[in-house]
């Protein structure tokens, strides 16, 4: 995070995002942690943003769930041309072609992409077989699941979220039924 102003962390929902950044910011001196799906975390930056990126001139600032406020990547560029230095800002999103093109028009330069995938089999502990990464997938809340029936219900209701809302936000109009189906 030390070779760019800027770091997005990308990738499908429930990959772990949320849970890498705060294990960083627990580690970083001088971090704040803003989840914008939260109304208070949002009125912090929502507000006079140029001011809140000003205050916090030294912090490492995360913002998650960044889509939510897509006109800030302006302000963050402001704030990172203003400070020049290193690891200011760690973003998190929905890995949508949205989040990626408005990022990469503002921040051109200035920021680094890492995309977050489910676990590999490579990744998994020890203690969980090879064989139910297959059967349960990649997913944290799928794989670490002790009881299967859990598991198949977790995937059941993600798909359901994937089809609902993350398909349509990528621009598709096609019912959630028909891709069910499909």
């Amino acid at each position: 995070m030390t070779a760019n102003p800027v770091v997005a962390l990308l990738g499908a929902r429930q990959v772990g995002k949320s849970t890498i950044a705060r294990e960083l910011i627990r580690k970083a001196p001088n971090a704040l942690y803003l989840d914008l799906e939260k109304a208070s975390d949002r009125q912090k930056v929502e507000s006079d943003p140029e001011l809140f990126f000003r205050v916090n001139r030294d912090s490492l600032i995360c913002l998650d769930e960044i889509q939510l406020l897509p006109e800030l990547f302006r302000s963050i560029r402001s704030h990172v041309d203003e400070n020049e230095r290193n690891g200011q800002f760690l973003i998190l999103g929905s890995a949508s072609r949205d989040l990626i093109h408005q990022s990469s028009e503002s921040l051109a330069g200035r920021i680094a992409y890492l995309e977050i995938t489910p676990f590999s089999c490579g990744e998994l502990p020890g203690t969980i077989p090879q064989e139910d990464h297959w059967v349960r997938g990649g997913y944290p809340r799928s794989i670490l699941q002790t009881d299967t029936e859990e598991s198949f219900e977790w995937r059941l209701n993600y798909i359901k979220t994937f089809l609902e809302r993350d398909i349509p936000q990528l621009g598709f109009s096609i019912q959630a039924k028909t891709l069910e189906r499909f």
